[in-house]
């Protein structure tokens, strides 16, 4: 079976790379530097199972990315990555649903989690496509 895809997006290079690090033994990972890469990237790449995005980025923020991918790939799971606290992005808790953001983390995080977590919003998307 071939392995799902997996995009990261963010706009320092260290958690880029560490991010493309941690999940490329599990899975085809796709990496942006910008929210505008990333959908050049969905242009021409296609739906992804799981997209990682940093919240704070010029040009756009990660929900926004989301929402775009949601509306061309209703399937795919976003992890949204922030450094403020869950608390800031309450306000936007309908934007969040909108954007199908699966789970909400704070910058630092913990490596073991977020590749547990990616595993789980994985199980979630195959199981969607299934039903599909």
């Amino acid at each position: 079976m071939s392995k799902l895809r997996l995009m990261v997006v963010d706009d320092e290079r260290d958690n880029l790379d560490l991010l493309y690090r941690t999940f490329r033994r599990d899975f085809q990972v796709h990496r942006a530097d910008s929210p505008l890469d990333a959908i050049a990237l969905l242009d021409t790449e296609g739906e992804m199972a799981v997209i990682i995005t940093d919240q704070s980025m010029p040009e756009m923020t990660g929900l926004e990315l989301l929402s775009k991918a949601r509306v061309r790939f209703p399937h795919t799971i976003g992890i949204l990555l922030t450094g403020y606290s869950e608390d800031a992005l309450e306000a936007s808790e309908d934007m969040m649903n909108k954007a199908n953001v699966f789970k909400c983390i704070s910058k630092p995080f913990d490596i073991q989690d977020l590749k547990a977590l990616v595993q789980k919003a994985a199980e979630i998307y195959q199981t969607n496509k299934q039903s599909a």
